[in-house]
């Protein structure tokens, strides 16, 4: 599972219908009323291609959508209650007719409503969203898979590169499979332009690639060594067997299979001088 996150824009609304005090409603532990909330739209990602050569695909943008209803809005990526600055009530796939994508599909984002209740506190934020000073958000979620554009293959498992050409195509990895949405935030310089992936999710990414090369590296070594030990063996079979193992059974197993492979390996000195002689010939004679 690899953990993502995307800036996108704020868009100012302000005061909320009946439909949005509805929603908001089911969300507050009371009923507030229309002088007493602030909405406004977010677009939270979309499904072109970004800087670092990775976009949701429709299905995941869809499944973001409830997952998005109800989760906090905070500064800066820091989770905190304090930091607590707005709440989505509403999400929604929009599709804008004669807009296309970099690479020519017909373009959707991820549309978020978001409420506030108004304070003295948040006066200043609220004047910051009207005054286009706060614009841009940055959301935090969870997908299954990055697939490979050119091979449709797990991008970190497949020999194709991000950013490069292959006959004439751009590969970029397809995020897939949204399974949780746990935050969205204001920040001051997004990292993408309209959706982006921040350093840190980039960080936990490449750890999650370089942990799935180190146990594809001690399944490979395992079906080697488990073929050297037990020849009669199958190669599919230990393939699939080790595919179920995780890193200590994998350690473990390999440690046993070593063993027995040294010990096969190693030959056996048989030097015979305490043998007895049965061919009735001796050195007896010989001693004086």
């Amino acid at each position: 599972m690899t953990e993502i996150c995307k800036a996108a824009a704020v868009k100012a609304i302000g005061e909320a219908g009946q439909e949005d005090l509805a929603l908001i409603h089911a969300l507050a532990r009371r009923e507030l009323g229309a002088d007493e909330v602030y909405t406004f739209a977010v677009r939270l990602c979309d499904n072109d291609i970004d800087r670092d050569y990775e976009r949701f695909d429709e299905t995941a943008l869809e499944q973001l959508a409830p997952l998005f209803v109800g989760v906090s809005g905070v500064f800066d990526h820091q989770w905190s209650a304090r930091g607590q600055a707005a709440r989505i009530y509403r999400a929604q796939v929009v599709r804008e007719d004669g807009v296309r994508t970099q690479d020519g599909r017909p373009y959707c984002y991820l549309k978020g409503w978001a409420y506030m209740v108004r304070t003295r506190e948040n006066e200043g934020l609220i004047a910051e969203i009207d005054g286009g000073i706060k614009r841009e958000v940055s959301v935090g979620c969870s997908v299954e898979r990055v697939v490979c554009s050119i091979c449709g293959q797990d991008l970190a498992d497949c020999p194709h590169q991000k950013g490069e050409h292959y006959e004439g195509q751009l590969c970029h990895g397809i995020l897939t499979g949204a399974t949780d949405a746990y935050e969205w935030s204001f920040v001051a310089v997004p990292a993408q332009r309209k959706a982006g992936v921040m350093k840190s999710a980039r960080r936990l990414e490449e750890e999650a690639r370089l942990g799935r090369r180190y146990l594809k590296g001690l399944r490979r070594e395992l079906v080697r060594l488990a073929g050297l030990a037990e020849p009669e063996a199958e190669r599919d079979l230990l393939v699939r067997v080790a595919d179920r193992l995780e890193e200590q059974e994998l350690l473990g197993l390999a440690k046993l299979y070593r063993g027995k492979v040294d010990r096969m390996l190693t030959p056996e000195v048989q030097l015979g001088y305490d043998a007895q002689q049965t061919d009735g010939q001796s050195d007896a004679p010989f001693l004086i």
